[in-house]
């Protein structure tokens, strides 16, 4: 089996910024043809948008954004290029396409970092009622020559007994479901011939994967959702997540389009090089940052962290929501502060509001009007120097103890 799944994971950063120069104009060009972008991209020169740099020129599209389009022009809202062969419906509800041409969703890339080729058999538990994991790891495993037994979840132990019928070598699915199955093999004095397990869709805690090897199974992880397909995975090595080929990964200050310094936790924002469903600048509402240095695994693509928590750090103090967008805001409407944070906590059982603002500024007094007009509420203003506030992605900070 060969080490890399094609030559794009070794390319070097020059040759990898080339094929971006030249994907993003024509993916900019096919989503100007579209509805649903309206006016979003009007006025934007495709050729003048060839960069991860450029991209900031464009706004950020977000989750309630897919919801918004489409419940005004179902079931896309407009966003699809052609016509899908297969609709998926997603928590929300979100629509989602789907395409049979050849690993559409790129997960071939990850199932082959696991070790998953021809000479396996794929129990594939990913659902594949409703939501598209199931269809999205069946044509990842058809990527790699694989044979796959389509089990979806549930009834675990007609699980184990295909698995041992078939002779099940490979697993795909939720991290944790995995030791349901094999707890149940155990307990019916069933062995499994399983040594590689690709997951996703949930946490994979270090406990679990250590479990999982002391059985013999080696563990992967990948970071993927519904409408992107997938974005990064891990490798034999285990060192964070490479970002996936067909993908552009900015890292943002939760609320805004503005990339943080890599090493800092923000929020990811994805761009999929996809044609047929080209989504630019699309939030996850998840936390993670650019590691340094490249994986000793050998690909050359960015890393990330792993997940870091949800961006949407909405959080309601004395009755009203404060939203990231708003912190966002109260920064860019002052030059001289670099960074806020927000932190909600009690004082003799009523909610207190402290907006903590990087600045050199030396009067707090100057900033009370617009917290008061954008946040909508009065709080205790507090000076910091430059630098000082944390980057861990927190924008709100929500210290009140509910216990």
């Amino acid at each position: 089996m060969a080490k890399f799944f094609d030559a794009l994971e070794t390319r070097s950063a020059d040759e990898r910024a080339r094929d971006i120069s030249q994907k993003l104009p024509e993916l900019i060009t096919s989503a100007q043809k579209l509805k649903g972008y309206g006016v979003a991209l009007q006025g934007i020169n495709p050729g003048e948008i060839t960069s991860i740099d450029d991209l900031s020129q464009l706004p950020v599209l977000r989750k309630s954004d897919l919801s918004t389009k489409q419940s005004t022009q179902p079931p896309f809202g407009d966003l699809v290029a052609r016509q899908p062969e297969h609709i998926f419906q997603s928590p929300g509800p979100i629509y989602e396409p789907g395409m049979k041409s050849h690993d559409w969703w790129r997960i071939g890339r990850f199932l082959h970092a696991c070790g998953i080729g021809a000479s396996d058999v794929v129990q594939n538990c990913f659902s594949y009622h409703f939501t598209p994991a199931g269809m999205i790891f069946e044509s990842g495993a058809s990527a790699v020559g694989a044979t796959v037994f389509p089990a979806g979840t549930g009834q675990t132990e007609l699980q184990v007994r295909a698995a041992a019928d078939i002779g099940a070598t490979a697993y795909a699915g939720t991290p944790d479901y995995l030791k349901v199955i094999l707890d149940k093999a155990d307990a019916l004095g069933t062995a499994l011939k399983i040594s590689k397990a690709a997951v996703g869709g949930g946490p994979l805690f270090p406990a679990l994967r250590q479990e999982y090897q002391d059985r013999g199974i080696t563990c992967l992880q990948n970071y993927a959702t519904a409408d992107l397909g997938n974005i990064a995975y891990e490798s034999e090595v285990m060192e964070g997540m490479i970002l996936d080929e067909g993908v552009i990964v900015e890292i943002v200050t939760p609320g805004t389009g503005n990339r943080v310094p890599d090493g800092e936790v923000g929020e990811v924002v994805v761009t999929a090089l996809n044609p047929d469903y080209p989504l630019i600048r699309l939030a996850t509402g998840d936390l993670s940052s650019i590691m340094p240095g490249l994986s000793p695994c050998g690909r050359t693509n960015n890393r990330i962290t792993g997940w870091r928590g949800r961006a949407d750090q909405a959080t309601k103090i004395k009755g009203m929501f404060v939203r990231p967008e708003q912190v966002a805001e109260l920064v860019s409407r002052h030059d001289d502060v670099v960074k806020a944070r927000v932190i909600v906590s009690t004082k003799d059982q009523m909610d207190t509001m402290t907006v903590q603002l990087e600045t050199e500024a030396s009067a707090a007094e100057m900033f009370e009007g617009s917290i008061k007009d954008i946040l909508k509420l009065r709080g205790e203003v507090e000076l910091m120097p430059p630098g000082s506030l944390p980057t861990d992605g927190i924008v709100i900070e929500d210290a009140r103890d509910f216990s």
